[in-house]
C-alpha cells in the first residue's frame, strides 16, 4: 500500500497506556497513522477540525463528556467521518446507546489485533461491524426489544400525553429529553445517577435541569417533584419523594 496514503486515524480513551497499545498495532501495519489522540469526549470536536480525520477510534467510560455524547456530537458535525467504538462494556444498552449515537461499529477490548485490522477496514468501506459476542448480544437485544414492542403499545401515547399535559399550563413545551430527566428528578435520581441512566454527561443533565426550572419558573427541586406529581408524570406515593433535596 506504499502507493496509497495512510488512513488518518484518532484514538479517544482515558486512558493513555490503551491509546499507546493501540497505536503501537495500528501503526505496525503501515496502514494507519494516528494524527490525534484525546483522552476525554471534551476534546474531540476540535481535534477533529484541526486533524480532518477518517476513522475516530472511542471509548464509552470517559470522565467528563462519555463516548455516546462524543458520537452523536461527531455525527451531527462530521457525518462522513467513520467511529468505532472500542470499550470493556459487552452490555446491550451501551451498545444500542452508541449505535444509536451515530458509530458504525463496535467491538471490545478484548479485540486482538487482527479484529481491529478487520473492524477498521469494514467501517472505513462502509459496513458495519461487531466483535462476534456483540453481535449475539445486540441480535438478542433486538428480538427482545420487538416482543416489548409488540407487548406494550401504549408507551408512545403515555409519552405523548404527558407532554400534552405539560404543555396544557400554558408554559413552554418540554421537550421529550427535558421531560425524562424531570420523571427523573422526581423520582428522587441525582444528576449522576441521571447521567447514568440516559448515557448523557452530568454537565448536560445540568443543562436540562437549569432549562427546566426556567422554562417551568420554578426555583428548586422541592417545585420540580411538586410539578411533576401534580401533572401526573410520576406517582405521589413514591418513598423517595417524602423529603427531596434542594
Amino acid at each position: 500500500m506504499s502507493d496509497q496514503q495512510p488512513i488518518r486515524v484518532m484514538l479517544v480513551d482515558d486512558h493513555a497506556v490503551v491509546r499507546s497499545g493501540l497505536k503501537l498495532v495500528l501503526e505496525s501495519s503501515g496502514q494507519f497513522e494516528i494524527v490525534a489522540e484525546a483522552s476525554d469526549g471534551d476534546e474531540v470536536l476540535a481535534l477533529v477540525e484541526e486533524h480532518r480525520p477518517d476513522l475516530a477510534i472511542l471509548d464509552i467510560s470517559m470522565p467528563r463528556v462519555n463516548g455516546i455524547e462524543a458520537t452523536r456530537a461527531l455525527r451531527a458535525s462530521y457525518p462522513d467521518i467513520k467511529i468505532l467504538a472500542l470499550t470493556v462494556h459487552a452490555d446491550e444498552e451501551y451498545i444500542y446507546n452508541m449505535l444509536k449515537a451515530g458509530a458504525n461499529g463496535y467491538i471490545l477490548k478484548t479485540a486482538g489485533k487482527d479484529e481491529i485490522f478487520h473492524a477498521a477496514a469494514s467501517v472505513l468501506s462502509g459496513a458495519t461491524f461487531f466483535s462476534s459476542s456483540v453481535s449475539n448480544i445486540v441480535i438478542r437485544g433486538f428480538v427482545e426489544r420487538a416482543k416489548d414492542e409488540r407487548n406494550s403499545g401504549t408507551n408512545a401515547e403515555q409519552q405523548q400525553q404527558q407532554e400534552v399535559e405539560v404543555a396544557a399550563t400554558g408554559e413552554s413545551l418540554l421537550t421529550r429529553r427535558e421531560t425524562e430527566v424531570l420523571c427523573y428528578i422526581a423520582s428522587g435520581l441525582t444528576n449522576r445517577e441521571i447521567a447514568e441512566t440516559l448515557f448523557l454527561s452530568v454537565r448536560t443533565v445540568n443543562t436540562h435541569r437549569a432549562n427546566l426550572m426556567e422554562k417551568l419558573d420554578l426555583h428548586d427541586t422541592a417545585s420540580l417533584v411538586r410539578y411533576a406529581i401534580h401533572h401526573k408524570l410520576i406517582s405521589a406515593n413514591l418513598s423517595t419523594l417524602e423529603n427531596p433535596a434542594s
